[in-house]
């Protein structure tokens, strides 16, 4: 493997010197270990000082270049190479000055020095808890996997030792570094975890570790059977160790390094980190079993070893337990508030609201639902709502007080629970929230404070359930919205019964095009040049099976708000296709003229709709009229326009009604592919007064439509003054009940007869 694949980031000249020094040392004392050279011990020793004083200077240089929230970790990680350094030169020294393996307190001081600052840089790296507890918790799985090698290694090793060979407490000790290194490797393997991408700096470290780990572990092998020897083969693994350690700082800080805690949910870890710390538990009670001598007794070291493990164990699942007890506590607040506003939620709510009804006494409700919030998200963005929202709760909890209780329900919308011997009766509580929701000074001007509909509902003897208490919240809510926006409304027995009356009208519309209980009339159009109809509007009729014939009027506003609309809009346009086909077997040149809801205007499958039903038809293009308002028009965006042209180039005609009750922007009646203008039946209706302003008004509207050619049609012509006005002004066509009701077909076919003007 070369070094450039090993440490990918560019090091400045003296770190690339350092490093082929540290490796050529590495590779030298191999060679000559192996080689069984003389000065080997030596060599050995000199080889591992340098390469962890190089180490050393490595992790303090990547210290001070790297971000604050990595300096701790590659500090400590120097504190563990100097530590490493100057133990190994103390055991150098005192190895020379007589001692064949000096295990003396001073180098066993430095080594677990060495152990404990190594880990603490784990604690400290990037993927580790950032709790006191979570960190507890580690540093605790990493020790139950170190005791748990005690008796094990007790067999594999130490089982055939005799008592005297383990007297000295100091060689003891070192026989326990190899459950020391463990140690570290679990750490490093839990904090390493599944909540990002493994660095692979921590995992070069992790391999030092590991190399350590087993260097550690064939020398107390063979120093318990006595056949080690100082500058042994198995001496390099520990230079080897620093080696991966000081490569690991070549490798760049992670992406996610800006210190901030992620706010995202982690994922969950899998089984065996979860294990990890218990899984040698159970080999280690195995290993207590074998390790008992034959005269029952279980040697000390394995004694006190266990007992430390139950009590490592016994504080390990005392903070999982409180970590549990927390995460209780967290999930309830999580259930049972809303962790925007800190408000309770909608299930708390409905708990409190239940509760109440239980008790008996006094309930009432007041829902709210602030108006024009979707404008402040679509206008500044949906942190700005949040923050809002926030600032708006804030206000009314202010205003409510000890009087009820707020809850946020989702989104924009608002509860109050008012229980009790309440003291202030809610429609005072009402007037007091719409008035902190009035917008401070300043907050008006920027447009960032919504106003608000409050409803109110008092339990009743009609109510069976709190469902109905919030329907009839609901009821009253959106009463407060129809009449005008920043009120309050209280659910009277008549707003209840009206809301049922809507809601049965609805559930009946959705049935209605299923089960053909819609039905066509046709409302003539006149020439009023010759009298003769050779047109006529096609208006949908719903023959209700408890109402009796309804108007438009009266279900097409709830059509569009529940989006059957567009279900029936396209069962008029086929049945006005079919029945131009049949009238034009009559007579040829009729066209039939179809309004189109400003939904189906939106949606692109418009044009496949309309061609679909001419085809079906037989019926020519320009025999279909689609008469669209002039503000559905105006509202259209380009990709309206554009589906308005490729129709429009199909041969169907393009009507805009109503004209002169939009926007009536000039302007776009040069980018409007339109064929005619209706002019709306409001004007024509005061020709009868001889009204000088609506006499111009058509006057000039029939100018306009001149000017662009566009043929003009007069609705609303009731009366022969209406017709005789609009036939002076110019106008060429005219539509009303001076020429003919809506009718069935058959009934229009009867009247291609020229109508008698003059009437």
């Amino acid at each position: 493997m070369s070094l450039a694949a090993v440490a990918p980031a560019r090091r400045p000249l003296s770190g690339r010197v350092g490093l082929v020094a540290a490796v050529l040392v590495v590779l030298g004392e191999a060679v000559w270990l192996v080689g069984g050279l003389p000065g080997a011990a030596l060599v050995s020793d000199l080889g591992a000082v340098a390469v962890s004083s190089w180490a050393a200077v490595a992790c303090t240089r990547v210290a001070r270049r790297h971000p604050t929230p990595l300096r701790r970790f590659w500090a400590l990680l120097a504190a563990t190479m100097i530590l490493a350094a100057v133990g190994r030169t103390v055991w150098t020294v005192e190895r020379l000055g007589g001692h064949d393996l000096p295990h003396t307190p001073l180098v066993g001081g430095l080594f677990t020095a060495g152990i404990v600052t190594g880990t603490a840089a784990l604690l400290c790296s990037l993927a580790a808890p950032r709790s006191l507890v979570g960190q507890a918790r580690t540093l605790l799985d990493g020790v139950i996997v170190g005791l748990a090698l005690i008796p094990i290694g007790w067999v594999v090793v130490f089982r055939d030792l005799a008592d005297a060979d383990l007297a000295d407490p100091l060689r003891t000790f070192g026989l326990l570094y190899p459950m020391l290194d463990l140690m570290q490797l679990t750490i490093l393997v839990a904090v390493a975890g599944p909540a990002r991408p493994m660095w692979r700096a921590l995992t070069l470290i992790g391999v030092g570790l590991a190399t350590r780990a087993a260097a550690d572990a064939v020398y107390v092998s063979l120093v318990a059977h006595g056949t080690y020897a100082p500058g042994h083969p198995i001496d390099v693994c520990w230079p080897l160790s620093y080696l991966l350690m000081g490569l690991a700082t070549g490798y760049p800080p992670p992406p996610a390094c800006d210190g901030e805690e992620e706010t995202g949910e982690s994922p969950l870890p899998p089984w065996w980190r979860v294990a990890l710390p218990y899984l040698p538990v159970g080999g280690a009670i195995v290993a207590v079993v074998l390790a008992r001598r034959p005269t029952g007794q279980t040697p000390h070291l394995i004694f006190l070893g266990m007992m430390a493990l139950l009590g490592v164990l016994a504080l390990r699942q005392g903070l999982a337990a409180n970590e549990n007890l927390r995460l209780v506590a967290r999930l309830r607040r999580l259930a049972y508030s809303d962790q925007l506003t800190g408000l309770p939620n909608r299930l708390t709510f409905t708990r409190r609201l239940r509760r109440a009804l239980r008790d008996g006494g006094p309930v009432a409700v007041l829902l709210l639902d602030l108006d024009g919030f979707k404008q402040v998200n679509d206008r500044f963005g949906h942190a700005a709502g949040d923050r809002l929202l926030t600032t708006i709760a804030e206000r009314m909890g202010d205003a409510i007080g000890p009087d009820g209780m707020i809850a946020r329900l989702g989104g924009d919308e608002f509860a109050v629970l008012v229980a009790g011997d309440r003291p202030v009766p809610p429609e005072r509580l009402a007037v007091r929230l719409l008035a902190a929701l009035e917008p401070l000074p300043g907050e008006e001007d920027l447009g960032v404070h919504p106003s608000a509909s409050i409803g109110i509902a008092e339990y009743g003897p009609q109510h069976t359930s709190h469902t109905d208490l919030l329907r009839d919240a609901d009821i009253a809510m959106y009463a407060a919205k129809a009449a005008g926006k920043s009120a309050y409304r209280t659910c009277t027995p008549q707003l209840r019964e009206s809301a049922v009356t809507r809601a049965e009208l609805i559930a009946d519309l959705r049935r209605a095009v299923d089960e053909g209980q819609l039905l066509m009339e046709f409302q003539p159009i006149v020439d009023l040049a010759t009298g003769t109809v050779r047109s006529a509007e096609a208006l949908v009729r719903w023959r209700h099976p408890r109402l009796g014939v309804l108007t438009p009027a009266r279900f097409l506003p709830l059509a569009e708000e529940t989006g059957l609309i567009l279900a029936i809009d396209r069962w008029v346009i086929h049945e006005a296709c079919r029945a131009a086909a049949t009238w034009r077997k009559h007579v040829p040149e009729v066209t039939v003229a179809v309004n189109i809801a400003a939904a189906h205007l939106r949606r692109p499958d418009l044009i496949a709709t309309v061609t679909e039903a001419v085809g079906a038809a037989g019926l020519p293009p320009r025999a279909l009229t689609l008469e669209l308002t002039e503000s559905a028009l105006i509202e259209g965006s380009e990709a309206v326009l554009d589906r308005l042209t490729q129709l429009r180039d199909l041969g169907i005609r393009i009507a805009i009604d109503d004209f002169g009750t939009g926007y009536s922007s000039l302007s776009y009646l040069h980018r409007i592919p339109a064929t005619e203008l209706k002019i709306d039946r409001s004007f024509v209706s005061r020709l009868d007064a001889d009204d000088a302003r609506a006499y111009a008004t058509v006057e000039m509207v029939n100018r306009l439509a001149g000017a662009f050619d566009l043929a003009v049609v007069a609705e609303g012509v009731e009366t022969g003054s209406q017709h005789a006005a609009v036939t002076a002004i110019g106008c060429l066509h005219g539509q009303g009940w001076r020429y003919g009701r809506p009718v069935a077909l058959t009934e229009l076919l009867h009247a291609l007869a020229p109508v008698d003007a003059a009437r």
